[in-house]
């Protein structure tokens, strides 16, 4: 069994990272230091908002400097740790780092569930979603001028979990299971991410027409060990199947919140035929096709931007709309 120093989350705002860490590190027994509460411990003494002093950082490096050296000085000291930072993933080495994503409505809803205060409040949904996304890309811009890292880049990470639909503690119990070993060691060993990803999220690029007949008589178990992991592509935005449409098909059918997969391209990495993943979802996710596998399971997955702007899409009322 092989224990990684630490472990060190980042991801989406309002994906459970302090809901996850918080208990994984009262699991493991280890000290949790979460940057997040500084940083709000910051801007309530400025009497900002989160978002007004990640604006601010742009224009000021000593905010971020304060932070960045108090992390240095954490991943040099050797102990272990959980760490709820969006960029100890660029500071620690040995360590085990996890990247939380989910879909950004079902984020803004957390959000305003929880209790807000002075640095961070909203005043309804369509807000809350509006500010997460700006305060994400916010930090995006800022930690790819200040240190030319990309935090949206999932090949920085070890783990990423799509925590959607997912319980924090099926989360949980995963984390711990890929910390020690149990989990996804194979994918981990080859150099690639190890995803857990929502299957009502990942789009087909084959003909659901052609799997009929041939579905998998038991539907998958949630990042089932003995189920090989999917091949998947990543545009940036979407997350598509290269190979495996069986069992994600399976993991559907059966409900599960999350499915092992590996990424085998990311952006501008090719899939094949020299065709990169942003090509390669533009030329096979076509309207017809998604439509099609939203039939087949029940689902619906949103109209890709180039599905909408290359014709086929679907009208107001029609199956698929509004998706």
């Amino acid at each position: 069994m092989t224990v990684r120093q630490s472990i060190v989350f980042n991801g989406d705002l309002g994906s459970g990272k302090s809901t996850v860490s918080v208990e994984i590190a009262k699991r493991l027994r280890l000290r949790r230091v979460s940057v997040g509460d500084l940083y709000r411990q910051m801007a309530q003494e400025r009497q900002m908002t989160a978002l007004q002093l990640n604006l601010h950082a742009e224009l000021d490096q000593a905010v971020d400097g304060y932070v960045d050296q108090l992390q240095r000085d954490i991943a040099a000291s050797g102990e272990s740790l959980v760490m709820d930072s969006r960029l100890a993933w660029h500071f620690f080495t040995d360590a085990l780092k996890v990247h939380m994503i989910t879909e950004p409505t079902e984020a803004a809803r957390r959000v305003l569930a929880r209790p807000s205060g002075p640095a961070e409040s909203y005043t309804s949904l369509e807000e809350a979603r509006a500010k997460l996304r700006e305060r994400s890309e916010s930090e995006r811009n800022r930690f790819i001028v200040r240190y030319g890292v990309d935090k949206a880049r999932l090949r920085n990470y070890d783990l990423v979990c799509d925590t959607t639909r997912a319980t924090p503690e099926q989360v949980i119990a995963h984390v711990v299971d890929v910390y020690e070993g149990r989990l996804g060691a194979d994918v981990l060993r080859a150099g690639q991410p190890l995803l857990l990803l929502d299957p009502t999220r990942v789009y087909p690029t084959e003909d659901v027409a052609t799997l009929r007949g041939l579905w998998d008589p038991e539907p998958a178990g949630e990042a089932d060990t003995a189920v090989e992991p999917l091949s998947i592509g990543y545009t940036g935005e979407y997350f598509f199947v290269v190979d495996g449409h069986r069992r994600l098909s399976a993991a559907v059918r059966g409900g599960v919140p999350m499915v092992a997969a590996r990424l085998v391209a990311e952006v501008d990495e090719p899939v094949v035929g020299g065709l990169s993943a942003v090509d390669f979802f533009a030329a096979q996710a076509r309207p017809a096709l998604i439509h099609d596998w939203e039939d087949a399971h029940g689902i619906a997955l949103p109209l890709p931007e180039h599905a909408l702007l290359g014709g086929g899409a679907v009208l107001a009322g029609e199956p698929g709309a509004g998706a």
